[in-house]
């Protein structure tokens, strides 16, 4: 699997997540189920960060051109239950759209990114390495808000990988000879 492989489903379940999330009660998006953490306790605090992180990595550092501008907030406490869930929904939307037109235009993904860009003694990593970990955090986060919707006392959609992956018929399945069989009847003439 490849990045823009997984970033396709990625941006298919974030759509199903965000379509589950409208209609819950506004309450529920931003009630304190992580009481004890630092700076995200809420679905909408988890939703805002997973976007800022993807805006940093992907469009301020990658291509120095983030989206947050367009979308002003505190990225370190969001405090997202002062934003509609819209609003923040409009920033992902934006976010998202940039990152496929990014991915459309193929870059080079073995290129060097470095990770602190005014600092030139800065790690590097590769731009595939960058994105790994910018979709690795964003699968971590929609997993705990995916709990969180159970402790609010909801189903949470169902968004595995193989929801959305084409499926692939064998030939067994399709009822197609098999092929096998077929050159060891050959093999006999």
């Amino acid at each position: 699997m490849n990045v823009r492989e997984y970033y396709a489903y990625l941006t298919a379940a974030r759509e199903q997540l965000w379509n589950y999330l409208r209609a819950l009660p506004q309450a529920d998006l931003d009630r304190n189920l992580i009481e004890d953490a630092d700076r995200f306790h809420s679905i909408k605090d988890l939703l805002l960060h997973v976007t800022d992180v993807e805006d940093h990595w992907v469009h301020g550092i990658v291509l120095g051109d983030g989206v947050q501008g367009l979308y002003p907030h505190d990225w370190v406490r969001p405090q997202a239950q002062q934003y509609d869930l819209a609003w923040i929904l409009d920033y992902s939307r934006e976010v998202t759209r940039r990152t496929c037109a990014f991915l459309d235009s193929e870059p080079d993904l073995n290129r060097s990114v470095k990770l602190v860009q005014d600092d030139p003694a800065s790690d590097t990593v590769t731009l595939d390495q960058l994105m790994w970990n910018v979709m690795t955090h964003e699968v971590r986060h929609t997993a705990q808000i995916a709990l969180m919707i159970r402790q609010l006392g909801h189903t949470p959609p169902w968004l595995d990988y193989m929801r959305f992956v084409r499926p692939q018929s064998t030939s067994a399945q399709a009822g197609a000879p098999d092929l096998d069989e077929d050159l060891d009847d050959t093999d006999e003439l």
